[in-house]
């Protein structure tokens, strides 16, 4: 059954490195545990469709940057690419979810910001976000639905803690998964997954390039939506993260078969405004690639029907 529709009052707000949402009249209520539902763990990849590539979408984490993601999606549908994998880190685990769980690019951009004032804040936990308001969002959206009964293949890139390894999150707890990738280092209360512990994705894999490649990507087309370096100068601020977590990207980016970077601005914001100018300009970036795209799917695509015509002849 396809998912159900998110009511246009609902509200879209952003903190650190992830995305959390709650409903118009205040900070979302925390939904109770789905006992039924396993825990998230990594699981072997669906299967391709015989004779033609696997398309992998990888959206990549930036907080309120991550409303570019929406642009990406609203393009790629536009042009009649549908992927047929979408893995996310932090942000982008939250739109991946969603867009995983048929939400299209229409329903997604009519989401509208909401202030910081509704992040479940723990006040007798050093004041960081629990996470419980983006767990029950994502589990209320996908209607409790583990993440292999979402309509297209879905995983979420989340780091270990004990050792700083990346973690691909594709089966079982959806909303579980995606606290877990979102749970920014100093910010939030970090989950405990199967007695270890999580932190944000971007810890280990800013943009879920190789993630998407372990899960027998074919094509991978990847979404960087953190500053662009033609942005920063000497006064930006956190300059020097911004710049680490960039060479990070540089490394995994020579996996993909097209990376998109749209201006997102030298500072994020929260107003609608900000939204609307990351989605159109990342919108108009995908457009820019969309011909490299189309021929990477047409040249995998003719990769695919050999090797389906070469193995229908040795049977």
């Amino acid at each position: 059954m396809r998912a159900m529709r998110p009511p246009r009052s609902m509200r879209l707000l952003a903190c650190g490195a992830t995305l959390v949402v709650a409903s118009a009249g205040g900070c979302a209520t925390v939904g109770v545990e789905f006992p039924h539902l396993a825990e998230p763990t990594q699981a072997p990849a669906r299967p391709a469709v015989a004779g033609r590539p696997k398309v992998a979408l990888a959206l990549g984490s930036g907080g309120t940057r991550g409303f570019a993601h929406v642009g990406v999606i609203k393009a790629l549908e536009a042009a009649g690419i549908r992927p047929d994998l979408i893995v996310g880190t932090s942000a982008g685990s939250v739109v991946s979810a969603l867009y995983a769980a048929g939400y299209d690019s229409r329903e997604l951009e009519a989401l509208d910001v909401e202030p910081l004032s509704l992040l479940d804040i723990a006040l007798l936990d050093g004041g960081k976000v629990r996470g419980l308001a983006l767990q029950s969002f994502i589990n209320r959206r996908l209607e409790g639905r583990a993440i292999e009964a979402l309509p297209r293949e879905f995983a979420a890139v989340a780091t270990r803690a004990s050792d700083g390894a990346m973690t691909i999150f594709n089966r079982g707890n959806a909303r579980l998964a995606v606290r877990a990738s979102s749970a920014m280092r100093w910010r939030f209360i970090w989950p405990v997954i199967a007695g270890e512990t999580y932190i944000d994705g971007v810890d280990a894999s800013p943009v879920p390039i190789r993630a998407a490649r372990r899960l027998g990507a074919d094509v991978v087309i990847a979404v960087n939506v953190i500053v662009r370096r033609d942005r920063m100068n000497e006064n930006t601020r956190w300059r020097g993260y911004y710049e680490y977590r960039l060479r990070m990207i540089d490394e995994e980016a020579r996996d993909a078969d097209v990376v998109i970077h749209p201006d997102t601005g030298e500072s994020a914001g929260l107003s609608a405004d900000y939204r609307r100018q990351v989605i159109a300009a990342a919108e108009a970036a995908t457009r820019e690639q969309l011909g490299r795209i189309k021929a990477a799917i047409a040249a995998k695509t003719r990769l695919a029907a050999t090797l389906q015509r070469q193995a229908a002849g040795s049977s």
